[in-house]
């Protein structure tokens, strides 16, 4: 190679070292100019910084706390002729919905839990066998549980102590301590030689839409199964899972997959204390829905449970939500409260004062907001508790003394729930109305007592079709005036203005059976 050739490779390797070296002398020192891609944080629309987040492990949660989980096994002795009557309630038998045969579907079709139907004919006594999930909560074997999983059995069995894959164990037979069909909530009892592995109890009304939700149960029978979701929303009705649940669902709501036999198995939070008892599920979709009841529901009636017998206070009332169109209606100056839509005869409501109409916000000087506030706190007064009622009727504000009866069993759904010859005149609310005569008492089956005028025909397109107005209903107020009669009826029809929202008292009469009042909100044409 010649002279002239090495002296410029020479040079060419030497501005190549020296361009390295100043790249690496200008990082080190953090004077080259960084991207600003590279170096801008992340941030939230409020200007401050993305925190980091680790997605947790919760393998040490499954450790702890699945040994206080447990397997509930119940025998129930029917004859024959109940199994038909049940079947006959059942979607298939042409009746209502088995409520718990809609939430939690048997895997062979036979209803609630693995129950078979005998295809026998006689009126034999057979056996029926189902299950679920419980948790302990003291080391003496105190479980909590749904009362659906227990209900009606005449011996209960669970498997306690098993590993994180559901192996080894002991099976020990429970006694039934409480239950609360209203809040689907049960108390059990084991007894061991030893202290028991038990779950701590956290505060459901801590938890937080998006919190981390885990469920432990059992599964289609695969033991001590651990699914993981979030929190999706607090403080859901499902309708009436029953008619005793109907006044007192205040449902969390999950993702974690909850499934057939995880009904009455702990929901727990990160922290492994348990905060929901899994319920009930929706399906439909690639996820079902879980729901779970409280656990503070639960610890609140803990004491009761113990004793055998729960007992709530109690007005004798319906009531219903304050929404924006009843706002107006009753001429509230804020959507909240609770309209009182019916007082029960003879019951502590009446005796207090308290009408219908009355719109309630504030209980011993508590503001409600909600229905769900209202009957919480009547509910888990003492029977006997004196309260002050506050009111808002016709615009003034009354406060009215009342004091708490005992719930009945019988009426669990039927008060403090969560809830309307003269020619015919067709008027601009879309419906036809008479005087009440006794034959259209006769026709339509209103009582002799009842005051007020009957629909005879209602326009399905109309502002009474769309308040679900009814032929037959009997009318006996409007926006707060009496109605004894037609000319009543007409005065006030004709003093409402156009874009108003007014209120209607509606009695729906019931052949054989208790009649359904309460207001109906209609917009004015």
């Amino acid at each position: 190679m010649s002279q002239s050739m090495k002296r410029i490779l020479s040079t060419v390797a030497i501005i190549i070292a020296s361009v390295a070296f100043g790249v690496i002398i200008t990082a080190d020192l953090g004077l080259m100019r960084q991207s600003s891609a590279q170096s801008a944080p992340i941030q939230t629309a409020s200007g401050q910084p993305v925190t980091t987040v680790t997605i947790p492990s919760f393998a040490d949660v499954a450790s702890r706390v699945t040994p206080a989980v447990v397997s509930i096994a119940t025998l129930e002795v029917v004859k024959t002729s109940d199994l038909r009557r049940r079947q006959g309630m059942s979607p298939n038998g042409g009746g209502s919905i088995d409520p718990f045969e809609f939430f939690f579907p048997s895997p062979n079709g036979s209803g609630r839990g693995q129950r078979g139907t005998p295809d026998g004919t006689d009126d034999d006594e057979h056996a029926q066998r189902s299950g679920g999930s419980g948790f302990i909560i003291s080391p003496d074997g105190y479980i909590l549980t749904n009362n659906h999983v227990v209900e009606g059995a005449t011996k209960v069995e669970v498997h306690y102590g098993a590993d994180e894959n559901g192996n080894g164990g002991h099976t020990a037979t429970a006694r039934i301590i409480g239950r609360d069909p209203a809040t689907d909530i049960a108390l059990v009892k084991i007894d061991a030689d030893a202290q028991l592995p038990y779950v701590s109890l956290g505060d459901s009304d801590r938890i937080r839409k998006g919190d981390w939700a885990i469920a432990i149960g059992n599964p289609f029978q695969f033991e001590n199964s651990l699914t993981v979701g979030v929190i999706s929303a607090k403080g859901r009705s499902l309708g009436g899972i029953s008619t005793e649940t109907r006044s007192f669902e205040n449902f969390i709501q999950t993702d974690a997959a909850i499934n057939f036999g995880n009904s009455g198995g702990p929901l727990l939070n990160i922290a492994g204390e348990v905060v929901g008892i899994n319920t009930a599920i929706r399906g439909g979709g690639a996820q079902g829905l879980g729901f779970a009841t409280p656990i503070n529901t639960a610890k609140r009636l803990l004491p009761m449970l113990k004793q055998g017998k729960v007992t709530r206070g109690y007005l004798g009332m319906e009531i219903r939500e304050v929404d924006e169109r009843s706002k107006q209606a009753f001429g509230l100056s804020e959507a909240r409260g609770a309209i009182v839509n019916r007082v029960e005869e003879g019951k502590p409501a009446e005796k207090a004062g308290i009408q219908n109409g009355d719109v309630i916000v504030e209980v011993d000087g508590r503001p409600i907001n909600t229905n769900r506030q209202l009957i919480d706190y009547i509910s888990y007064l003492p029977v006997g508790s004196t309260v002050k009622v506050t009111v808002i009727r016709n615009g003034d504000r009354k406060t009215l003394t009342a004091q708490t009866a005992q719930r009945p069993d019988s009426e669990a759904a039927a008060a403090e729930t969560d809830s309307s010859p003269a020619s015919p005149t067709r008027n601009k609310l879309g419906m036809s109305v008479q005087e009440l005569s006794p034959q259209l008492r006769q026709l339509y089956g209103v009582s002799d007592n009842a005051r007020g005028v009957v629909v005879t025909s209602v326009k399905e397109v109309s502002a009474a079709g769309e308040a679900n107005i009814g032929e037959g209903d009997v009318i006996s107020e409007v926006q707060g005036q009496k109605v004894n009669n037609m000319t009543d009826f007409q005065t006030a029809v004709d003093r409402m203005k156009s874009g108003a929202f007014i209120r209607i008292y509606v009695t729906t009469p019931a052949r054989g059976g208790n009649s359904i009042s309460g207001y109906r909100v209609l917009q004015v044409p």
